[in-house]
């Protein structure tokens, strides 16, 4: 009964407590923001190392997808086991793993070691580290902020996410001509900040089911026995999955489109910082984005903010077979990013807050895995196109890969007519 007054007692509190005044969410948002940093820092490095070791953009290509396919592969039991763990344990877990793996890529390449074989094991484990630390800091975010101040809170995770890409860039690639390791050392320092930050903080405990029925088996199997329930559930919904669609092949594009801009403005003979500020462009999309979320909530309904932004993107992707330099990268990549931290926001409200607590983890590893699919695959057909069909065909490719999609969104009465949650 008292550690229930306590609960009652600190939500109070967390209600009446003004979002920048709260201490544990800006807490985790720093750690947040540091791992964010450093992640955005290091993506700069890997393909411009495994270039120099193997002059394979296919190869490079094939990183990425190691590393989020894995991500995604290991996402679905992953959100079980957060559903039914310690949430915070998890993270802190996660993160240790992470700063473990980059510290052993950094002492290979100082003992002159490092090959495309030891990078793609640390890909591998990097991407399970994420699929378990994703959904953790998620739920532990929505313990320590009131339901009414999550839109705030998403936003301003968001401007944290587009403050870190727009830093981590540029400043992978200064570090980068400096040394191959400090990218590497910056992205260590990132996560160990997050470890220390999820380390101080302490938050309620996640909610237990309400109905008997709904309570998990007591087996240890338990977690993986419930792995793909999240993902029937959306799959079942003509809405959602027709919206999920729309967001992965925004994320295919966009990975592609990055990948292809990294190797492009490499053979153009243009300096790792340069590259760093074009890939920038995605980074200031994301700001600007973020301060237009709650007007574009209010003006627009899910399926026309869904459709405008994959048609926006479609745009800005095509635009960049036009060989017009670093600077016309970084207005296309702004351009295409533009959209993206409204539907992160519009995924939070259409599923995220419909989905009771002790089945939270669940939902948000299957978003995160049927949205995030089209990462990998990006990655992949982005490396493979331009290793056979050139900078134009791999433009054209993925570009029109993304307008297929958009037009078949337009053409659906279900995301066309569809309407935000009462």
């Amino acid at each position: 009964m008292s550690e229930r007054l306590r609960q009652s007692d600190s939500a109070t509190l967390a209600t009446s407590v003004p979002l920048r005044r709260n201490r544990r969410f800006q807490i985790l948002w720093i750690g947040a923001a540091s791992a964010n940093l450093g992640l955005e820092t290091v993506e700069v490095a890997y393909p411009l190392l495994i270039m120099s070791l193997t002059g394979s953009p296919a190869l490079a290509g094939l990183f990425g997808f190691a590393q989020i396919g894995t991500a995604l592969l290991v996402g679905l039991p992953a959100g079980a086991v957060v559903d039914r763990w310690d949430r915070r344990r998890i993270l802190l877990i996660s993160e240790a793993v992470r700063a473990l793996t980059l510290l052993f890529i950094v002492l290979s390449l100082m003992a002159d070691r490092a090959n495309f074989g030891l990078l793609i094991l640390a890909a591998i484990v990097l991407g399970a580290g994420t699929a378990f630390g994703a959904p953790a800091r998620m739920l532990l975010i929505r313990a320590v902020v009131p339901d009414h101040q999550l839109t705030a809170a998403l936003s301003q995770d968001e401007a944290r996410s587009g403050a870190a890409a727009l830093a981590g860039p540029p400043l992978g690639g200064a570090l980068y001509l400096v040394s191959r390791t400090f990218p590497f050392v910056a992205a260590i320092v990132g996560f160990v900040i997050s470890f220390v930050c999820a380390l101080v903080i302490r938050v309620p405990k996640a909610e237990p089911p309400t109905e008997p029925a709904e309570r998990e088996p007591k087996s240890a199997l338990g977690p993986l026995a419930h792995a793909f329930s999240g993902v029937i559930e959306l799959l079942g919904d003509r809405l959602l999955r027709s919206a999920l669609l729309l967001i992965s092949i925004f994320y295919f594009s966009i990975t592609a489109a990055i990948l292809m801009v990294m190797v492009t403005l490499q053979d153009q003979d243009h300096s790792p910082g340069t590259i760093g500020l074009a890939l920038s462009g995605t980074a200031v999309g994301m700001l600007v984005g973020s301060a237009l979320v709650p007007r574009l909530n209010r003006l627009l309904s899910p399926g026309a903010l869904l459709l405008a932004a994959s048609t926006l993107t479609t745009l800005a992707v095509a635009l960049l077979a036009l060989p017009l330099g670093p600077l016309w990268v970084f207005a296309m990549l702004t351009l295409a990013a533009l959209g993206l931290p409204a539907l992160k926001i519009l995924v939070d409200i259409m599923i995220f807050r419909q989905t009771p607590d002790h089945r939270r983890g669940r939902a948000i590893a299957a978003t995160i895995t049927l949205i995030g699919a089209g990462s990998p695959l990006g990655s992949l057909v982005g490396g493979l196109a331009l290793q056979f069909l050139g900078v134009t065909g791999a433009i054209v490719l993925i570009a029109g890969a993304q307008a297929a999609i958009t037009a078949a969104g337009l053409a659906s009465r279900h995301v066309r007519s569809a309407r935000w949650p009462e």
